[in-house]
This record gives structure tokens, sequence and C-alpha cells, in this order.
């Protein structure tokens, strides 16, 4: 098969065509383990030849599932995509999630063998070796019964011959949803539906061989995935990767390597801020854009980044299952409003509906329908009839859209709740406390209240020694906001716990707040 041919129809060879073209090209600077390690595109496509290589050679098939556990390391991209170039479907493991949650995840995924960095989370070795699967590759000190992954590697050889698969049926990886809320849910992504949503990523957003991006979040995570790796890599650009998200070695690799672009969740961002020593001896002139996205964006956040580093600063909304979602900037090239995640791009469809049921232009539950968006979770067919409908998914996010066709998110369907007749959105109080000089991060959850049903209650990171405590908070949203949504309760901490990914931990926050104040006793 001809490199074009397969750029089309295989996700796997997404930097084939470039690493033909122009194999010395730098692809990525990996600072994994202190040390740096440069791969040229050339480089990384023999290895992913290797990686697919390896795998058959042991016998893995076409639709096969692979566990994937592995660190922010150039390895994670060789077999995530090598494993895709034989047909083999990558399932990518969240290395801080527990035991009990990943055996779940490599029965349900009918796993059949696994690539894994035994050090990044030692429960997953005990998980393959107790469920028998025959083909296993360990990066680092192999125990009995595992191949080294450079032995595997070298014995493979740089020439593979794929499959043939067909791209809009056959998996190119099978991710896991965080199971926040109940049980993780297997997310069937094809060949097809990335290689035209990455296509039109590249269309919309920045993208071109002069652009280099920082990655700190997790690769088993959309954010630095869809964000650096499979852009950037597609178009010729470069990576710089981080081992993982520590505020100073990030501003420092930003100004050492000149990266152009950097994304990254909320919380990253707000953290970088709070370096001001460090970000007032470095240079970032080389910088043109922050991406914020994968979780709730304030725009308080964007205007601090947007000051500091001098540079455009863009929301980004999107999900797994939903292609991602099209939204960014428009194709007239109007700028969009800070607090907005952009206007809808041509390649989907997108809409807003109602609680009636109905379509709305301007408020209602966003619903998604574009060659991305998956046919179903795995294995749910419940959970199916609820969330798809005729090839629309619904993806339980509420927004706004204004007049000039820009979207605004308001909050998940399953956080809004009801303060004595009153709708109150979390993000909204959130938003209005990040305005307060002191506050870094907010989360605003609902907690019983014996007239009102449910009231908010906040937990808010503060600035190192700022003085703010639960009065001056709760005063400020007194008086800046509608008395009713005020926090009834503020728990002023130094950081706002986080999930694995990054995100604010909603779920464990409302738990936590809710076993500490119970049912809550003002009536006010």
């Amino acid at each position: 098969m001809d490199i074009a041919h397969l750029k089309q129809t295989n996700f796997g060879y997404f930097l084939a065509d470039i690493a033909a073209e122009d194999p010395g090209r730098l692809a990525m600077i990996d600072l994994w383990g202190g040390a740096e390690r440069r791969a040229t595109y050339g480089q990384l496509d023999e290895r992913m030849n290797r990686v697919a290589a390896a795998l058959t050679a042991r016998g893995m098939k076409p639709g096969d599932r692979m566990i994937l556990s592995v660190g922010n390391r150039t390895e994670f991209v060789e077999a995530m995509f090598g494993a895709m170039r034989a047909g083999i479907v990558p399932v990518p493991f969240n290395t801080r999630q527990g035991a009990g949650v990943l055996d779940y995840i490599a029965e349900n995924s009918d796993a059949k063998g696994a690539i894994v960095e035994i050090a990044a989370n030692p429960a997953v070795a005990e998980i393959v070796e107790r469920r028998g699967l025959s083909t296993r590759i360990a990066l680092g000190d192999p125990r009995d019964g595992w191949d080294a992954y450079e032995d595997a590697l070298s014995g493979a050889g740089p020439a593979f011959s794929p499959p043939e698969i067909d791209p809009k049926t056959h998996l190119c990886f099978l991710g896991y949803t965080s199971g926040s809320t109940g049980r993780p849910k297997g997310v069937p992504l094809t060949h097809d539906g990335q290689i035209w949503w990455t296509r039109c990523i590249c269309t919309h957003w920045p993208a071109g061989p002069e652009l280099r991006t920082i990655a700190a979040m997790p690769l088993y995570h959309k954010n630095a995935m869809a964000g650096a790796i499979k852009p950037r890599l597609w178009s010729g650009g470069s990576v710089v990767l981080l081992p993982d998200f520590k505020p100073r070695p990030f501003l420092e690799a930003l100004a050492k390597y000149r990266c152009t672009g950097a994304g990254g969740v909320p919380t990253v961002f707000a953290l970088l801020l709070e370096e001001k020593d460090l970000i007032a001896r470095l240079d970032f002139s080389a910088m043109q854009i922050m991406v914020v996205g994968s979780a709730p964006v304030h725009e308080e956040l964007m205007n601090r980044l947007a000051e500091t580093f001098g540079v455009t600063v863009i929301q980004s909304y999107g999900l797994t299952e939903g292609g991602p979602v099209m939204l960014g900037p428009p194709t007239d090239g109007r700028p969009v409003p800070y607090d907005s995640a952009g206007a809808a791009w041509p390649e989907g469809e997108v809409k807003l509906v109602g609680a009636d049921g109905k379509d709305h232009d301007s408020y209602g539950e966003l619903w998604v329908r574009n060659p991305g968006v998956i046919s179903g979770y795995y294995n749910l067919p419940e959970v199916n009839k609820q969330r798809i409908v005729d090839g629309w998914l619904r993806t339980g996010d509420l927004f706004a859209c204004d007049a000039e066709g820009f979207y605004y998110f308001k909050g998940r369907t399953d956080d809004m709740f009801n303060c004595g007749g009153e709708n109150v959105y979390p993000k909204e109080v959130e938003n209005l406390l990040l305005t307060h000089p002191d506050a870094v991060e907010a989360c605003v959850v609902a907690v019983p209240h014996p007239t009102k049903g449910h009231a908010p209650v906040a937990m808010v990171a503060v600035s190192e020694g700022a003085k703010a405590d639960e009065a001056a908070l709760r005063t400020f949203c007194l008086e800046h906001g509608p008395a009713y949504s005020h926090p009834r309760r503020v728990v002023v901490v130094d950081a706002v716990p986080l999930t694995g990914a990054g995100k604010i931990d909603r779920a464990g926050i409302t738990k936590t707040l809710t076993e500490r104040f119970g049912t809550l006793t003002s009536d006010r």
C-alpha cells in the first residue's frame, strides 16, 4: 500500500507521509526521566513499525485489544500508533486509577495482550498475569514471562506490512471514561472518525511545521493527545513531552525549547500564574497561543493568561465520544470571545435541545452529530438508548448560543440544581468567586438544605499568603451576585483536589463537603 492511502485509512500512519518526505525532521523532545531524548519523524515511523511487527509476531491479530499502561514518554506514542498499524486496538490505561477499576477495564475490553511500564502502576502487571494474557511486553526490568520492550522491538525488524481494514468500522482505539459517576464506559473510536477529526482540527486551529507544543497532561487523556500529539505530528510540527505537570519545570521547558503553544486543563494554567518570579525571568517570546480546555474554563483565568504571557488564549471544548465536538475559531476569522468555546464548524452538526425535548436557538443541552461520534458505548445498550438518538450524541453539557453563533458552556445538565425555586449553575458561581483577587481555583456543589432542598457550598483554593477567609468570600458573592446562589459555606484550601486527568474532582468534593456539613442548618 502506498503511504497516502495508509494515512487516509489507518490512523496509525498519521505521520508516515512526513517521515517519508523528511525523515530527519524533529518530531519529539522527550524529558522523561530528567534527560532529554529527541526523536525524528523517521525514527518514530520505524519504531511504530517495529511495535506492529512485534505484536503480530506474538500472535496478536487485527481487532484484538491491547492494554497500554505507560507514562508520558515516547514509548507511549510508539506503542499506541504502532498497535494501530497492525489493526490492534489499544486500550489506554489511566495509570493513576485503582486496581479494581483497571481490572474491570481489562475484563470489559476483553484484552488479549499488554504493553506495560511496570513502574507506572505495578498493579497492571499483576492484572495481566492473573488474567493470563499471552502477549506481555514490559518497559523497565521485565518479570518472568515478560518480554523486554527494547528486545521485542529489536527482534521484530523495521519492515511491516499492514493488514487491510475497513476504516469506517475498524476500531482505532478503545478509551474508557473516568468513571466518576459509576463504572468506566468504553468509548470505541474508528480509524475513519479519528482521521476525519484530526484533518478538521488542523484546518481550523493553528497548524504547520513551525509550531511546537508542550504536553504535560497524561497521554491517556484526550487533552494531550488531541491538543498536542495528533495535530502537531499530523502537520509536521514538534512536541515537547514532559513526564508530568509541575509548574516550574513546565515554564522552564516552555522557554528553553521556544514552544509556540501550550495546552492543558484550567488547573494547570492557574498554577502557572502563581510562579510570578519565574515568569518574570524567563523568555516566552516564541509563545503564540494557549489552549485551555477539558474542564469548565473561567473568563478571569483567560484574561490573566493573556495579560501575563501576551498570547492569544483560546478555550477548547470537546469530549472523546463526541468526535470531539466541532466548536472553535469560526471559519470567517472573527475573534472568539474569551468566555466562548467558539462557533460550530461546517464539517459537523450541532444543536441545542431544551428540557422540553425541542430544538432551541439560544440555550439547551448540546447534541452533536459527525463522522467521529461513537455509534455507541461498548456493550452498554441501555446507556446508548439514552445518549444516542438517530446518530446524535447527547453530550450532557448545557450551552448558550448568542446571535453571532458563538457557544458558551454553562455547566453539566446534572450539575445544575434547584435552590428554593431558583436554578443554580455551579459554573456561574465559580466564575464569580474567581473574580476575587485571592481565589485561584473554585468548585461549587450542592449540599442538602432543610428548607431550600439544596444550597451551594464552595471549596476555594487561594494564592499563597492570601488573607481571604470564608466570611470574606461569602460576603464577596453576596455583594456581586444573586443572593440565592451565594455559597452558604466556603472551605478555603491550599489546593482543590484533582482527578488523575488533572480535572477538579467534583464528585469527590461533593462527597467530602456533604459528609462535612450534612444538612445545612442555616436558612439563609
